[in-house]
Parts: structure tokens; sequence; C-alpha cells
């Protein structure tokens, strides 16, 4: 039995712990990379002015999206959620945090209600928290529905994935290895897929998957439609999407392969002879910085400084890819509902934590590449909200 299947991609932060014992590696990016005044646009760009009754949706489905708080379509949503209703493919390249969860999972919704008994989507997602977040999304928008859905993700028991096929599911969510492993123990009918969603597709790339998606697009076969979302598009990407989607729909919404304008980019020094860490403390007096993600280059060090935090009397918790599924689950509860001020993460750990209002994401190390620094900082600044981060520089 294959459980942790999903994660035999190479951790970046795995390998730069096993390097300490050589030599560390340091990042060779420009610190001035990371300093930018905030342009605030507030809701504009990120907000349009169509309100979601202009939509024609089913009248309960409708209910349960103003009831979550949304008035007014995104800009994502503007632009995808009619061709998708109408079932055309589609290439988004959307910032995390710019709705681009509801912006597929309306039109899935309505295509389900059509023909409940004989629908089925399929969302695969580089991450775990990425697959559970997505399906708490899902079940907000069908209460009263009659539309069922499971998540089906390495690191959790796989003898409950058998129970949750039993029933009729119209929405399936999972990363790549466990569908795959459910595939070929017959337990999922990867064929009778109508729909294919691949979301976060850069990362799943990034991630080694690439081979497992084939894989999975392979035994799904013929489908009436296929959704790709990504935070960047790559040249080396295009072959591969081209095989994936028929005459798509491409959505570019603003700048997504920079930074958030909204994001406050500032630097630290760290003189010399100085102590790293009371310099973190340190920042902690500010009642601003109450939620707060830590961004630590490998996950011996992520463990360490959750613990010398809480040892000063700053609540932290901390999620790297040796800390089991329920204990990462459990972290990012405590940290949505304020029991935890700190949240302290590795890279591949944080893919999909989608957490609102985060005041601060601070990088403890400079991090190795720009675009996982683009991934990091994208966690605040969200929904037209100003952002932080911050980054340490040796």
């Amino acid at each position: 039995m294959n459980n942790t299947r999903n994660n035999t991609a190479p951790s970046k932060a795995g390998n730069a712990d096993r390097r300490q014992v050589k030599k560390k590696k340091e990042s060779t990016l420009d610190p001035k990379l990371f300093v930018k005044k905030a342009k605030p646009s507030g809701q504009a760009g990120f907000r349009t002015e169509k309100a979601f009754e202009d939509l024609n949706l089913n009248p309960r489905l409708l209910s349960n999206i103003l009831a979550k708080g949304y008035e007014t379509l995104t800009t994502i949503q503007e632009q995808s959620i009619l061709p998708l209703l109408e079932g055309r493919d589609m290439m988004a390249i959307s910032k995390t945090g710019s709705g681009k969860t509801a912006a597929f999972l309306i039109p899935i919704i309505e295509h389900a209600l059509k023909d409940p008994r004989n629908y089925t989507a399929l969302v695969v997602t580089p991450t775990r928290e990425l697959a559970l977040q997505i399906e708490e999304e899902f079940k907000s928008l069908v209460l009263g529905l009659q539309l069922y859905s499971a998540t089906f993700i390495g690191g959790t028991n796989i003898n409950s994935d058998y129970k949750q096929l039993e029933r009729k599911l119209q929405v399936v969510v999972g990363t790549p290895g466990r569908l795959l492993d459910l595939a070929a123990r017959k337990l999922l009918k990867l064929n009778q897929v109508n729909t294919l969603v691949l979301d976060e597709f850069d990362r799943m790339l990034d991630m080694g998957f690439v081979n497992d998606v084939k894989k999975l697009v392979n035994l799904i076969g013929k489908r009436d439609q296929t959704l790709l979302f990504s935070a960047t598009l790559e040249p080396a990407q295009k072959q591969l999407i081209s095989t994936l989607l028929q005459n798509p729909i491409e959505v570019i919404v603003e700048n997504a392969g920079g930074t958030n304008e909204n994001i406050e980019q500032q630097t630290i020094k760290v003189p010399e002879g100085a102590e790293k860490f009371d310099l973190l403390s340190g920042l902690f007096k500010s009642p601003e910085m109450d939620k707060v993600i830590l961004f630590t280059e490998t996950k011996r060090l992520a463990d360490r400084l959750a613990k010398k935090l809480n040892q000063v009397g700053i609540a932290a918790g901390q999620i790297h890819g040796d800390k089991s599924q329920n204990f990462r689950n459990k972290m990012i509860e405590d940290f949505k509902k304020g029991n935890i001020r700190v949240l302290v993460a590795t890279d591949v750990a944080a893919r999909g934590i989608d957490v609102a209002d985060v005041s601060h994401v601070i990088n403890y190390q400079l991090p190795m590449t720009m675009d996982a620094y683009i991934h990091r900082i994208g966690r605040t600044g969200r929904a037209g909200k100003i952002g932080h981060a911050i980054t340490f520089v040796n």
C-alpha cells in the first residue's frame, strides 16, 4: 500500500536540511528585489461592478453565495463564469487570492445540478491543504443542494477513502498520487469524469507531478471540459498545455506573474553580531503583527523558531512535510481562528494555505527563487486589502 505517494516530489526544504551538513546553499537573489511600496488598488481591479444576481444562477446557489458575503464578481469570476457555463475549456493565469476557486466551482455546481447522477468533476491540486480548502468552499456553496464531494490526499488512511467512494460524488478533489492509487485499485472511475480542473498547475510541475498529471489525463480520456489555473505561465509549459485544452478561452488577470501591488515590501538588514531572533521577536511588539506567516528554508529551522517564539510568549505553530496531515490541518485551523499568532512554514507545506486577513509574511531567510518569493508573499494583501512582506537580509 502506498499511502504517501504524492509526497514523493523532491522537497526543496528537505534537500536544504540534508545540505546543512555540507555547505549551506545561499540565495543569489538581490535583496533590492524585496523592497517595494504598496500601490493600493483597493477593490479596484479586484472586484467588478457585476452582481451575482445578474448571472441567472440556481436560486439556492445564489443565496449560498450571498450568505458568504460575496456580492459582486471578482475580475477572474467575471471573465470566466459565463464561458465555463457554456462548457468552454479555459486557461487562466491569476494570482492566489483572486477568487479563482469560486470561479470554477460555481459553473461546476450549475452543471452538476442539471444531471447530478451522471456528472463528475475532478479537481487536482499540488498540495493537501489546497485540496481541503477547495472542498470546504464547495460544501459552503452547495448547502441544501444535495450535491456531494470528497477529498483524497496522501497522509490519510486509504481505507476511509473506500467508504466515501461508495456514494455518488459530483466533485472529487485530490492530489495526484492518491488519485492514481485509487484509480489503480479500481475504486475511482476516472473515465466517468466530465470536467477536469488542474489548479496551481505551475506548482504541480514544479513539484515533479508532470508524469502523474499525464497519467491522470490519459485515464480520464474523453471529457467535456478542462480548466487550468496557474499563477505563472512558463514558455516550457505551453507544449503540454496545448495537449490538455481544446480551443480554450484564455483569461489573464493583471500582472499575474508579478507581485501583488497591494503588498508593502521591505527588508531588515541584520547587523554584524546581532541576534536575528531578537530582531524577529522585537517585531511582535507591534499589535499590527496579528496574523503572520514566517517562512524558513528548512524543516528543522521551522521547528526551532516555533519553539523559541512560544518560549518568549508569542503563540506559534509550524507546518512542514514531516508533520502529519492531521497536525497540519489543526495548525492551519488554529491560525485561522487566531489561537496562534504565527504560522512557521516551509515552501512546500505552505502552498495552498488560504487564510483570510494574513497581516504579514516574513522571510526569515532570503528565498532561493523569485517564484518562491511571489508565492510566499501572495498569502497577504488579498481581496484588495493592504498586506506587508518583510525579508531578513544577513
